[in-house]
């Protein structure tokens, strides 16, 4: 490996030790330790959005037809769940796993490689698992609430999930680099282009759109491990002081 090419790695090792460092002192009733530099991060990323990628998510809906959205959304997510079948075994979730194993297989068999959702209509629940939550299911706390670049929102514990999640991501079993980098662009602005009304309204509603958006994500991360379920709060995991809307979580954890 090229010293060019170890530097960006070895720059997000040293900033996410520093992050787990902090994570310490991260708790139920303060977990954003990190928000002076959190805000800066998410103005870049605001600023990213504003000009690049939300754009190109508005064109892509207003040129491309709605059914090839849907079979674009369908593709990758039929590619998610094969991974998410796995992080059900690692959870010890063997009939879920199974569940979700049968939803692969019956969308790549019968909706051409995945295009179609058969498997919903036949009553195959999507789990939508992945690192980040089986950590979460095998005890490790969230610790300090992270903003990256470009990536947007996550935790120490979802930050030490995300290179797992990123290297079972259906771009990297693509050789050819072209291919891989058409690959990631379509799914990025699929994934945009799926939250542009949510995240128009939160940009409408929220008069701290960065507080809004860390609250949203910190519920519904702790929401998704315990499966609508969470435990009574105390000060092992951070989670999101105020309630919000179901739509603009959504959108916000996105």
């Amino acid at each position: 490996m090229s010293a060019r090419r170890s530097r960006p790695r070895a720059a997000l090792v040293s900033v996410l030790a520093g992050a787990v460092l902090l994570g310490g002192c991260a708790t139920a009733q303060q977990p954003d330790p990190l928000e002076p530099l959190n805000r800066k991060v998410f103005a870049f990323n605001e600023a990213v959005d504003s000009a690049v990628l939300k754009p190109a998510a508005q064109a892509y809906k207003a040129v491309l037809p709605s059914p090839m959205q849907l079979a674009v959304g369908n593709f990758f997510g039929n590619l998610k769940d094969a991974w998410s079948a796995v992080n059900l075994l690692l959870q010890g979730r063997i009939a879920d796993s199974l569940s979700d194993v049968m939803r692969v297989g019956t969308n790549t068999v019968f909706g051409f490689m995945g295009i179609m959702d058969i498997a919903t209509e036949l009553g195959f629940e999507r789990h939508g698992e992945d690192f980040g939550q089986t950590l979460g299911r095998w005890g490790v706390s969230p610790g300090a609430y992270i903003v990256w670049p470009v990536l947007g929102p996550s935790t120490v514990r979802d930050s030490i999930g995300m290179p797992v999640d990123l290297m079972a991501s259906p771009e990297t079993l693509v050789n050819v680099s072209l291919t891989r980098r058409s690959m990631t662009a379509l799914h990025l602005v699929s994934t945009r282009a799926g939250a542009l009304s949510a995240t128009n309204l939160l940009d409408d509603i929220a008069l701290d759109k960065y507080a809004f958006v860390r609250n949203a994500y910190l519920q519904r991360r702790r929401s998704l491990i315990y499966d609508g379920n969470p435990p009574e709060e105390d000060d092992t995991d951070a989670a999101a002081p105020a309630p919000v809307s179901a739509p603009a979580a959504s959108a916000a954890a996105n």
